[in-house]
């Protein structure tokens, strides 16, 4: 790939494009709404596939369990939106983090990645948007390294560059050695930092239950879903609630940077310390700086409610 081509593939595309989701969609309440702003946007957006990703947390007692749980929220929110002609490109995606920066994790989800990726090329790439750990596609890419020209990563993983420990982002720290070799490889990739920049998308009850509630099935699921998870922590108090991972959706969808505005940076290097470190020589990815709250979620709310 030419160096104007690569940088090409960092910034928004233009028309129509092809899209595969990567998703922890079990881990949180934030993945649903991501899920089906992609679902619901297929003027601009054709799915090609979701792969769900292992997570380790209180819902999950291994990053298996928490892999098929993501498989079968997938499938309920497929049903939810009347999407079941995707039911045959929802696949299962590893059941543990990387081992290493050279052995790929098998499972379906990678062999999907990896095998469709060789339909694409420079000109016209697959775009892959990640929000879990980034296992799934770390393997895909050491399976098959062409996918390092044929593909562009979205993944909002990682906290803000600035902050000390900013490889502690539950995304990242899960699987440091697959976000090493994802952002390392050469691979164009758009960062989404949680911490300092996307954590500014959140939202409350109110305004949940003032655009969502009574719109549709998958919208009175939605604001359920959030409203009784804030509620087992906040219930009778203040509280709004972040859903990051439309924000990685909405990057694609950022024409005239309506939602958001990037820069090139040199790629960061996430060191298991949880630091990040810093070579002014490395490729640059397109790092997301600044999130248009209001302009975001307005679009939001329209598309789910429709």
């Amino acid at each position: 790939m030419t160096q104007e081509q690569y940088l090409k593939n960092l910034s928004v595309p233009q028309g129509k494009v092809d899209v595969i989701l990567d998703t922890d969609a079990y881990n949180e309440i934030d993945d649903q709404f991501a899920i089906g702003y992609m679902l619901k946007s297929s003027d601009k957006l054709c799915v090609k596939g979701i792969c769900a990703a292992p997570f380790l947390n209180t819902r999950s007692e291994t990053a298996a369990e928490g892999m098929h749980k993501s498989y079968d929220e997938i499938i309920n929110l497929l049903k939810l939106t009347k999407r079941e002609d995707l039911l045959s490109v929802v696949f299962k995606g590893s059941e543990s983090f990387s081992k290493d920066e050279t052995t790929p994790i098998e499972s379906q989800a990678a062999d999907f990645m990896a095998d469709l990726a060789n339909k694409y090329s420079p000109e016209k790439p697959l775009y892959i948007v990640a929000i879990g750990a980034i296992t799934n596609v770390a393997s895909a890419i050491l399976k098959n390294p062409a996918m390092k020209e044929n593909c562009v990563v979205v993944w909002l993983g990682g906290h803000a560059t600035w902050e000390e420990y900013g490889a502690t982002e539950f995304n990242m720290k899960q699987d440091i050695a697959a976000a090493r070799v994802v952002l390392g490889c050469g691979i164009p990739v758009v960062q989404l930092p949680c911490k300092g920049v996307v954590d500014r998308f959140a939202t409350s009850k109110y305004e949940l239950q003032h655009w969502l509630k009574g719109k549709n099935q998958l919208c009175d699921y939605l604001y359920k879903n959030t409203v009784e998870e804030a509620d087992s922590y906040a219930k009778g108090k203040p509280w709004t609630r972040v859903i990051w991972d439309v924000t990685a959706v909405a990057w694609l969808l950022n024409d005239n940077n309506r939602f958001m505005y990037a820069k090139l940076i040199p790629s960061p290097v996430p060191e298991y310390d949880g630091t990040y470190s810093y070579d002014e020589n490395r490729h640059f990815i397109n790092y997301v700086c600044d999130i248009n709250r209001d302009a975001l979620f307005e679009d939001l709310f329209r598309v789910l409610g429709e």
